[in-house]
């Protein structure tokens, strides 16, 4: 009696499919893009930085190499004595200040208002879209605005007279230091309150409420919670809010710029570092010297966001 072989069926090897390759392709192209429109600019601003670069009518003069010439010219005083590049820097310290302590608090206080388990709030997310909304209207045509609202005709102005608090014209904009400063401050303010109460509702959102219903039953106060549970563990997003907020402010340029058609007014102290770049690079056309400013501007924000950061994340005992 013959036996009938029967076929034995082949043994199915479990393929993996490996995806890391596919990852590697899809980052491929933004570190392409970093290199050639980031990092090689980055790089080419330090090494112009070092030499004489220039325009003079049509013809371009260098680059040759200069050392730390183009940093002692910026350090060197003018014919009124002012070292600009000092003067620039307090200028837009002073306004980054002056609006982002108030856009701070007050937004951190919108937060914890609309975020309270108490009052339970409706419609949070309309209010989110209306806080958001100043920070989609350019910057350029918020300082028109203003320049509009606050010039010495404008219906600032016409106001205070109609009311008979002035008999004349007051100048906001190129008449008073403050009143110029503080036009800037209130319309950084205005522009980016929104985006950090949003990212501070975020922050608390994200607490776990066990830890708030802990202390209401221990008996703690609204204070109490706040200094305790609150604003400890919000600490990493205020670093982070406070960071970005002193990199956008040293970088503070076109609601000056606009506001003082670009002269700084009064005397100079609304413009800020990069108005000051900028007077390099289009009105000099002197790249050497722009690019040391640049350099000296990005070693500026490397220091203040290092001590921002080791003074908000210090940890407590």
């Amino acid at each position: 009696m013959e036996k009938t072989l029967e076929a034995k069926p082949t043994p199915i090897k479990n393929k993996k499919v490996s995806y890391a390759k596919w990852g590697i392709i899809f980052i491929i192209p933004f570190f392409v893009a970093y290199l050639i429109f980031t990092l090689y600019p980055q790089i080419l601003t330090i090494v112009y930085s070092f030499t004489e670069y220039r325009m003079t009518g049509t013809e371009f003069i260098g680059p040759s190499f200069v050392g730390f010439k183009n940093y002692a010219l910026l350090f060197t005083p003018n014919d009124n004595g002012e070292i600009m590049i000092l003067k620039c820097l307090w200028n837009t310290i002073i306004m980054w200040v002056m609006g982002a302590v108030v856009q701070l608090i007050f937004s951190l206080l919108l937060a914890l208002f609309f975020t309270s388990t108490r009052l339970n709030l409706k419609c949070t997310g309309f209010f989110k879209s209306v806080f958001y909304m100043p920070n989609l209207i350019m910057a350029t045509a918020f300082a028109l605005l203003f320049y509009g609202i606050f010039n010495s005709v404008g219906p600032i102005n016409q106001i205070l007279q109609a009311f008979g608090w002035t008999t004349s014209n007051i100048d906001f904009i190129t008449g008073y230091v403050w009143s110029a400063r503080g036009l800037v401050a209130t319309m950084n303010f205005l522009m980016w309150f929104g985006n950090t109460t949003i990212l501070l509702m975020a922050g608390i959102m994200g607490i776990d409420e066990s830890l708030f219903e802990s202390a209401r039953v221990d008996g703690a106060s609204s204070t109490r919670v706040f200094f305790d549970i609150t604003l400890p563990l919000l600490k990493p997003i205020l670093v982070y809010v406070v960071i970005t907020s002193m990199i956008g402010g040293l970088q503070m340029y076109d609601v000056p710029s606009v506001l003082s058609k670009g002269r700084g007014t009064p005397n100079n102290t609304t413009k800020t570092l990069v108005m000051l770049l900028n007077d390099y690079m289009s009105g000099n056309r002197n790249y050497g010297v722009a690019g040391a400013i640049a350099v000296i501007l990005f070693i500026i924000t490397a220091i203040f966001s290092v001590i921002v950061f080791k003074s908000i994340s210090k940890k407590e005992k």
